[in-house]
């Protein structure tokens, strides 16, 4: 009977300590008052020095934060760029300040928008692969995500393609 009960009180230790967890899956990362959803980039081909990443930045907080700077192994240097349109051009560049991100507001990193420029990448950025990325701001602590590198539509991968069992059809 005992070995039943200290069974019965370790299973419900373990339960109760999940469920006080701070829920994190590969598209989802919060610390403090930053939550930061849906971070990917694309693939990159052979030789290309460059890959992208997007993301959404939420403060949960009162007061704006900065988003100031992004590393990660795979890149010698990652930086905060814009696009602008310009007289139907449309240009990027760096915010060398940061991206502030005001108390309660919601900042998308997305294509012809603001995204990371990922610098001198240490080989290309292939479907399925996970990017480690530190994040850091002014105003709230740093927080480690991983980019997905998704498909070049950025729809999410399928589970054959993840394993690299894509087929041709898909070039």
């Amino acid at each position: 009977m005992t070995r039943c009960n200290s069974l019965a009180v370790g299973l419900l230790l373990a339960c109760s300590v999940m469920t006080t967890l701070p829920a994190v899956t590969a598209d989802h990362h919060s610390h403090g008052t930053v939550v930061i959803e849906n971070p990917w980039s694309r693939p990159t081909p052979p030789g290309s020095p460059m890959g992208v990443g997007y993301m959404t930045l939420t403060n949960t907080g009162d007061s704006e934060i900065t988003f100031t700077a992004a590393e990660t192994p795979r890149a010698a240097n990652v930086s905060i760029h814009q696009s602008i349109m310009n007289d139907g051009v449309m240009s990027m560049q760096p915010l060398k300040n940061g991206l502030t991100i005001p108390g309660g507001e919601t900042v998308e990193l997305k294509p012809h928008g603001y995204h990371l420029m990922l610098e001198q990448l240490e080989g290309p950025l292939k479907a399925g692969e996970a990017v480690p990325m530190t994040l850091s701001f002014d105003g709230a602590d740093s927080l480690k995500v991983e980019l997905t590198v998704r498909s070049l539509d950025g729809k999410p991968l399928k589970p054959q393609e993840k394993n690299g069992m894509h087929g041709h059809g898909h070039h």
